[in-house]
């Protein structure tokens, strides 16, 4: 029992004289902010959403936004007539509850994984049946159930991080965009009957 008690002593009066040696900080001081804080566990290409409604039909696009972080994106890191997910992680899907005209074709109503062809001219944007995929090393052109071209538009600044954007015009029809770095490209749809 003794030999317990002393070194129970002994281990409290070294814990003591450590924290007697460590100095005690002056002054005023501020906690470190969260913002900081967390900077470390930072998510670079955070997955989200957007979603509306356009008249009866509930449009739904749901993709991980990459950011920019001072690389050369277009016809650099995603290389120019090449298939890209349009997104990062998992490939972008697009979902709607209704068919969709779009660029004369007839998108029935489903979910999608999107992916698009960048050149410098001139996008193939490309809905394929199989939405649930790593990207690329699955996607099959045998999937494709519509493709079409639009022209990308240079922004005049820079959008750091990939963003979708559907737009109401009214109750038939709206627009997806999709812009990142210096491009951005849209295209028009209306709901079908």
């Amino acid at each position: 029992m003794k030999k317990i008690i002393c070194i129970s002593i002994f281990s409290l009066a070294l814990f003591n004289c450590k924290n007697a040696k460590e100095p005690k900080a002056k002054g005023h001081q501020h906690p470190v902010p969260k913002e900081v804080a967390s900077t470390a566990n930072k998510v670079l290409s955070p997955h989200t959403s957007v979603m509306t409604m356009i008249g009866d039909a509930h449009i739904h696009i749901d993709y991980s936004s990459p950011g920019v972080r001072d690389r050369i994106i277009f016809g650099g890191l995603l290389p120019f007539d090449a298939v890209w997910k349009a997104g990062a992680h998992m490939a972008t899907w697009i979902e709607t509850d209704k068919n969709l005209s779009i660029a004369g074709q007839v998108l029935p109503a489903g979910k999608y994984g999107f992916f698009v062809i960048p050149t410098k001219s001139e996008w193939t944007l490309i809905f394929n049946s199989n939405w649930n995929q790593h990207g690329k090393d699955d996607y099959k052109e045998s999937e494709d159930v519509l493709r079409f071209q639009v022209t990308p538009k240079t922004l005049d600044t820079t959008k750091e991080h990939l963003e979708y954007s559907i737009i109401k015009k009214n109750d038939r029809e709206g627009e997806i965009s999709m812009a990142w770095e210096k491009i951005a490209v849209s295209f028009p749809f209306k709901v079908s009957n």
